[in-house]
């Protein structure tokens, strides 16, 4: 039975200043490296055939951080697929400051609907429109060949594939939080159905 565990990037600096990031390659916190530590930790012992992040430093960091303290050594292989949600005018500016600028309401749903993009960006539809293609074409033949896969990558990308595994609707999917550096195994049979969920 293929294992397939998935890691949202440890905290980043602009997480720390409640920043909108999106494709902004920003960096790690120290605290988001204590977490990368952390889940290399959890992984401990765990058996895995390959490695996916997407391009952006704070996941590939995490990802080499967990790796390390693991004792993980496989092939990686990055790609923008995996990247973050890209919100647009949004990027770069303070989550309060939005709030103030543009209202609590309209921010509010440019987070949190699954359709409705911030201006000159992606909605999480648009996400799940390029995570799942490259999930289905790169990551998925390896799960059914028995693979252990292991991707650290971002909160909406994963959103975009756990919506997919878990078969949630777009209402259900935005509720859903991801804590950064806590890695979560799924345990599926041959036909990638979830067998178990948890938190490590």
């Amino acid at each position: 039975m293929p294992h397939l565990v998935i890691i949202r990037h440890g905290q980043s600096q602009w997480n720390k200043e409640n920043r909108f990031t999106g494709w902004i390659d920003v960096p790690l916190s120290p605290k988001g490296e204590e977490e990368a530590r952390s889940s290399g930790e959890k992984l401990k012992g765990m058996k895995f055939d390959l490695g996916f992040t997407s391009v952006l430093q704070r996941a590939i960091k995490t990802y080499e951080i967990a790796a390390e303290v693991a004792g993980i050594n496989i092939p990686v292989e990055e790609d923008k697929a995996l990247n973050e949600r890209m919100y647009g005018d949004l990027q770069g500016l303070n989550k309060d400051e939005c709030r103030a600028k543009f209202g609590a309401e309209q921010v509010h749903i440019w987070r949190r609907s699954y359709d409705i993009p911030p201006p000159n960006g992606e909605a999480l539809k648009n996400t799940a429109e390029r995570v799942m293609p490259y999930y289905h074409d790169k990551i998925e033949p390896q799960l059914k060949a028995g693979k252990n896969i292991l991707i650290v990558a971002h909160g909406n990308s994963l959103r975009a594939l756990m919506m997919y595994l878990e078969k949630l609707s777009g209402e259900e999917i935005v509720k859903v939080e991801i804590p950064t550096g806590v890695p979560i195994l799924y345990e599926l049979d041959e036909n990638l159905n979830i067998i178990s969920k948890k938190e490590l």
